[in-house]
């Protein structure tokens, strides 16, 4: 690696902001926001205080999760899109395994977080098959069992799981305070759902890069002809794959479910699936950035509940922001790239 590597790094970065800051002058002039301020409200509607830090935290964790999921089948080129449902199916396992019990304790709560996992793990599965074994773009396959999904858990709020004489958009009944994650003193996140999102990335890490099975994966990502040839087995590492990103998919939404509502919603999901594709694509696929990306949208989302109330803004504005970043961080690599082909050619 050049000495000079890491500098180069940080000098991309900075150009990527930059080109951030300036769209997003652009986007705000219109509104008549000043841009500025925008982004300072933004910040400190994360992290003006250990109460908003507390909530950046919550949100950091499914994204976290997520993000680290979408590594993995990415190693063998594969976009599961689909992980937004497979966040709602952890929360209907998560929240279906919980609703023999009026109460209970730890072992409870490991039964509810296996349960997510699973939930998410077999609706990955399902995509999975479905390009491995049909020939469906697990793009296109993803995207329609994402709506099956929250059309499932729609079904299950005013349906079987409808709380007694009203079903409303709501959710169901609220989970007894026992089968909570317990919280960090009085910030809203949970010691538990943090410890996870941190194990995941390590694990993440190791199986991606430290062990055999990651190496044949990436090999199938690259050639999966070849793959096969060598007897690597692609369908087989494909739907692990799938699999692997479908259980932290799933374990997200059962935290979200055990540490953050307490019960299943509609819109469970919170667009994390979505929003943790972003940060994949911003991260190049990467796993170092990957955290600290999470954490800055985690930021950016807290944060944009700021808006309305402080310049009467829409809080949509943090998703422009982000999107944006991840445009201006495809440009830079792009005029990154251009730069090197000319500098090779001469």
């Amino acid at each position: 690696m050049p000495r000079n590597f890491w500098l180069q790094q940080a000098i991309w970065i900075a150009a990527a902001l930059a080109l951030t800051l300036a769209l997003t002058v652009l986007v705000a002039l219109p509104s008549g926001a000043p841009p500025f301020a925008t982004l300072r409200i933004l910040l400190l509607g994360g992290l003006g205080s250990m109460s908003k830090f507390g909530q950046v935290l919550t949100v950091f964790v499914p994204l976290l999760l997520c993000s680290m999921g979408l590594l993995i089948p990415f190693t063998a080129r594969l976009w599961n899109i689909g992980i937004e449902g497979q966040i709602v199916l952890g929360a209907i396992f998560c929240t279906g395994a919980m609703m023999p019990f009026d109460q209970g304790g730890p072992a409870h709560i490991a039964l509810a977080l296996l349960a997510g996992m699973l939930g998410g793990a077999l609706w990955a599965l399902l995509a999975g098959l479905l390009k491995t074994h049909g020939r469906v773009h697990e793009i296109f396959s993803g995207l329609g069992l994402n709506f099956v999904a929250m059309g499932l858990a729609i079904w299950l709020i005013f349906g079987p799981w409808k709380r007694p004489g009203v079903a409303s958009m709501s959710g169901t009944e609220t989970l007894h305070p026992s089968l909570w994650l317990e919280r960090i003193g009085s910030l809203a996140a949970s010691w538990t759902a943090l410890g996870l999102a941190c194990a995941a990335l390590a694990l993440v890490a190791i199986l991606l890069v430290r062990t055999q099975w990651g190496l044949g994966l990436k090999a199938v990502g690259q050639n999966p002809k070849a793959a096969r040839l060598f007897d690597l087995a692609p369908r087989l590492r494909m739907l692990q794959a799938f699999a692997l990103c479908g259980a932290l998919g799933g374990l997200a939404g059962a935290v979200q479910v055990l540490g953050v509502y307490h019960r299943l919603l509609p819109s469970i999901s919170s667009g994390y699936g979505y929003t943790a594709l972003l940060i994949g694509m911003m991260s190049g696929f990467r796993i170092l950035p990957v955290p600290f990306i999470c954490f800055f949208f985690a930021v950016l989302n807290v944060g944009s509940i700021q808006l309305p109330l402080q310049l009467n803004l829409d809080s949509s504005l943090s998703g422009v922001i982000q999107g944006l970043l991840v445009l201006s961080v495809f440009v830079t690599q792009g005029l990154r790239t251009s730069m090197n082909r000319r500098r090779e050619e001469r």
